[in-house]
């Protein structure tokens, strides 16, 4: 038959995925000379580079760019096509799942979701990791099945998302605090001492930027690693923490929140895997359960 080698797209698929003929080789069972002489085929089919060096590794050209999701597509779908129909029994699925998620998850939104994994694959057990990084090796590799977050340029590109809720940030002080009463001004918010949140020793982010702009600065008394932290030192101090407040949730309950006195741009936390289990009957169940589970109502009537 006429035209090109469509078996190329699966090796177009991986090396876009990878960036690296040695991985794509490794992961296709190729021997690396094999891989380079697909993607030599592959430059001279689509008349574009596809890959080029820069430094010690490749990068994909515009035109790689391009077709990277396309091409995504057509393998999982002709994957989809060419494996056979899967009855999946939930009630006899015996199978670990991975999740790997950030602060505020579990205590949100695990209870509903144990329960519905529980009562619809009891054989089923979720293993929750904490998420102190957004290197999606751990997807990519298989150790951690599916992830939540907020997709960035430090996102591996070829992994695939669905939104599961926006979000926004809100202030967060003990009850009996000073901005517990009256009207939080951009003044009154930045004369207190707050608390900052950074893995990275940053003290400083987008809301001293626009409290700047206003002629106004805060004092960071203190940077912790996380906001369920934040929340906790907030709850037995004068502190103020600055923290999401749907993925909070029941951290918050007890403290008084208050919308912030500058504008912040919301931000979409995702549901996060790998490609290669798009097809994949039990993952799909799970990534339904997931949001399934995501019920924003208790947190709303709060705000």
């Amino acid at each position: 038959m006429d035209g090109p080698d469509l078996n190329l797209l699966f090796v177009l698929d991986v090396l876009l995925a990878e960036q690296s003929v040695a991985r794509a080789a490794k992961k296709l069972r190729l021997s690396p000379s094999a891989m380079s002489r697909a993607l030599a085929r592959l430059r001279d089919t689509t008349g574009d580079p596809l890959l080029v060096q820069a430094g010690r590794g490749l990068v994909p050209s515009p035109r790689a760019l391009e077709l990277r999701d396309r091409v995504a597509r057509l393998v999982r779908e002709a994957n989809e096509v060419l494996q056979p129909g899967e009855h999946l029994d939930l009630k006899k699925l015996d199978r670990s799942f991975t999740l790997r998620t950030s602060e505020g998850f579990v205590e949100n939104f695990g209870p509903a979701l144990l329960a519905r994994v529980a009562a619809e694959a009891p054989g089923v057990t979720l293993r929750f990791l904490p998420k102190l990084g957004k290197d999606s090796a751990l997807l990519r590799d298989g150790t951690v099945d599916l992830e939540t977050g907020v997709i960035d340029e430090e996102t591996g590109p070829e992994l695939r998302a669905q939104t599961l809720f926006e979000d926004h940030v809100v202030g967060a002080v003990r009850e009996g605090h000073a901005l517990t009463r009256g009207k939080v001004t951009a003044a009154r918010y930045a004369a207190c001492d707050h608390l900052g949140v950074s893995r990275r020793t940053l003290e400083r982010g987008p809301i001293d930027d626009a409290l700047r702009t206003l002629g106004l600065q805060r004092r960071i008394a203190a940077v912790v690693g996380g906001f369920a932290t934040a929340i906790a030192v907030a709850r037995r101090s004068d502190l103020v923490a600055t923290v999401p407040f749907h993925h909070s949730g029941v951290l918050l309950d007890g403290l008084h929140t208050f919308a912030l006195p500058v504008a912040q741009p919301t931000m979409k936390v995702s549901l996060l895997w790998h490609p290669r289990l798009d097809a994949d009957a039990a993952h799909r169940w799970l990534r339904s359960c997931v949001h399934a589970s995501i019920d924003l109502r208790g947190a709303a009537a709060r705000s």
